[in-house]
């Protein structure tokens, strides 16, 4: 079906269209320049006259599939069975506002507007049971990052100073499990967990391989752009959840600094041909914003690694230092990590973070480790405003993204569930978006949100532009989809979130009002199909399921490489080598995304 989208306001950072009333055609599932009068009059005309029109909106970090998403659910069903949703003609039934059930994640989503989702913490060994759970969320398209900082072959080629081996393991592993980026969580941390201890600096070594995490960060940045992978090392800091660690997080950011960028050696065609359902070649404008990536490494959720003070009781925000380099560096990005007050259930592969959190709460908590790879764990979290240091949480997460200078550098999350359910991205919208709406806020919450952070003397107010920046184009770009996801242009995907919001009319100081309206679409189109109405899912296909295809540099390295993985395989692991990697039957609609050649 070709569709006709007329008089909406468009806003597509890509492209620098900052609420342009314009008409945007599609067919076949891309967005083309126009139809042709015979086309014309078969399409489908959606009036968005007083709406606004965005690219559908890009998660790059949200707990969505896999073990430990399972175990939460099972941890806390308190929390699933009392929020039941029904079958419709088009949809299952589910449950879930905090860990929703699988198809409801994708029903929510699209709802909201969102098309595109990352799963950030893939154990290896665990890699098939998060592709069946990814498998059974609809509509969107996914992909996930493998958990590689604390897995034994990386440590032990680090350590032994052979990047290429580390290099060929890591693409072996990424086309094993079909992966799309590297993950690396509490690096040299969690393996230590593994035997009752931690790392707490940069320079500390960790017992067995003796390699410290800055050995990690910097050889698995460098791994990355050996191989050449569309997005940039993902980052999960070490000493997350401890007062004072905002200058570890700096201090990581700064240790990939001088290693270069290679994304640009493989998308830099000044046009990329598209595929359109029927095969037909799409050639893609370049946006007017180089789609290429420029960093090379992301940290994430940096909320939680931005603590300052040397206690809870001294405890303040640290987030001016590492707003500071951000601002002042090129190679680095973040996501946020918003808290959202109530309750939610933390889950992260950094298991001493949530032993902590369980000592400190007094709750229930569980950790798991992943042999020979890494680990896990959950612990349920509820955040109040009446609590000093949740409160200042609350107004760290908006302080990082309203303190970034350059909305290119910062992505809007919640670290979905962990600072809060990624249902309520619509609040951190309206609170980014409304100064009245923070002020109203502050006066609710504990003391220390205002006397212990900048949140109070920050005036800026994003703009609906700013907006679909921070929660669409710079995602999209930092994963390298940005040529076909995340904007609007000539041969994109097909991806539109349509809002009932004016820009000509819209009330910043009505808070309520923006969550209501960035809470559900008018219309959510997916690669050209219609998907939601309103709050009303009419077509729940499934999107596909990107992974990178690696070829590996170097043949003879690799053979050397695999003759160590049939050797642990056999001394180690509990499982035989046969049955480790994960085959595209796991997978919806997959695609490779071929890289290294």
């Amino acid at each position: 079906m070709n569709l006709i989208i007329k008089n909406g306001f468009v806003f597509d950072p890509l492209n620098k269209i900052d609420g342009e009333k314009m008409d945007i055609f599609v067919k076949n599932g891309k967005i083309v320049q126009s139809l042709s009068p015979g086309e014309k009059k078969k399409a489908k005309i959606i009036d968005a006259t007083n709406k606004t029109i965005m690219p559908g909106g890009v998660d790059s970090h949200t707990h969505i599939a896999g073990a430990k998403v399972t175990t939460g659910r099972m941890m806390c069903p308190e929390l699933q069975y009392d929020t039941p949703i029904s079958k419709t003609e088009n949809t299952h039934c589910g449950s879930g506002n905090i860990v929703p059930s699988s198809y409801i994640i994708g029903y929510k989503y699209a709802s909201m507007g969102y098309t595109s989702l990352f799963e950030p913490a893939i154990p290896p060994m665990l890699a098939r049971h998060t592709h069946e759970e990814l498998y059974h969320i609809p509509i969107v398209d996914k992909a996930g990052y493998l958990l590689l900082g604390n897995n034994w072959f990386v440590m032990k080629y680090l350590k032994e100073g052979d990047i290429d081996k580390a290099a060929a393991y890591v693409g072996w592993m990424l086309n094993t499990h079909k992966a799309y980026g590297i993950k690396c969580v509490n690096p040299a941390g969690v393996e230590n967990w593994g035997w009752g201890m931690d790392v707490s600096s940069l320079d500390e070594a960790n017992i067995h391989f003796e390699v410290t995490p800055r050995e990690v960060i910097e050889g698995l940045c460098e791994v990355n752009e050996i191989l050449g992978c569309p997005m940039s090392m993902h980052l999960h800091a070490n000493n997350l959840g401890h007062p004072g660690n905002w200058e570890i997080t700096r201090d990581s950011l700064e240790i990939p600094k001088n290693i270069g960028v290679t994304s640009k050696k493989h998308n830099s065609k000044k046009n990329i041909v598209n595929l359109d359902s029927k095969n037909n070649e799409i050639e893609l404008e370049k946006t007017k914003i180089e789609w290429e990536r420029e960093q090379n490494i992301y940290m994430t959720h940096v909320q939680f690694n931005a603590f300052g003070g040397t206690s809870w009781k001294d405890f303040e925000s640290g987030t001016k230092g590492i707003i500071d380099y951000v601002n002042k560096s090129k190679h680095a990005i973040i996501d946020s990590g918003c808290v959202v007050f109530g309750q939610t259930i933390c889950m992260t592969g950094d298991g001493p973070s949530i032993y902590g959190l369980g000592a400190l709460t007094g709750g229930k908590w569980t950790n798991c480790d992943v042999e020979l790879e890494c680990g896990s764990g959950i612990a349920p979290m509820n955040y109040k405003k009446k609590n000093g240091v949740h409160a200042t949480q609350w107004a760290m997460g908006l302080e990082l993204i309203l303190g970034i200078d350059d909305p290119w550098k910062v992505i809007m999350t919640t670290d979905s569930p962990n600072g809060g359910c990624f249902v309520h991205y619509p609040k951190i919208i309206a609170w980014l978006m409304s100064k009245k709406g923070r002020e109203n806020t502050l006066n609710e919450v504990h003391k220390w949100a205002s006397d212990r952070t900048d949140l109070p003397g920050m005036d800026r107010e994003m703009s609906l532009y700013d907006i679909a920046t921070v929660t669409r184009a710079t995602a999209a770009k930092c994963v390298g989809l940005a040529h076909k996801k995340g904007h609007l242009g000539v041969g994109a995907d097909a991806d539109i979130a349509i809002y009932d919001i004016n820009p000509n009319t819209l009330d910043v100081n009505d808070y309520d009002g923006i969550v209501n309206k960035f809470s559900c679409t008018e219309y959510t189109i997916k690669g050209g199909v219609i998907v939601s109405k309103g709050d009303k899912i009419v077509d729940a296909s499934n999107g596909t399921t990107r992974f990178c295809n690696v070829s590996l540099p170097d043949e003879q390295v690799y053979q050397d490489v695999f003759k160590d993985i049939e050797s642990w395989f056999k001394k180690y692991y509990s499982l035989r080598l046969k049955n480790y990697p994960t085959t595209d039957k796991y997978l919806t609609n997959p695609e490779a995304v071929n890289i290294g050649e």
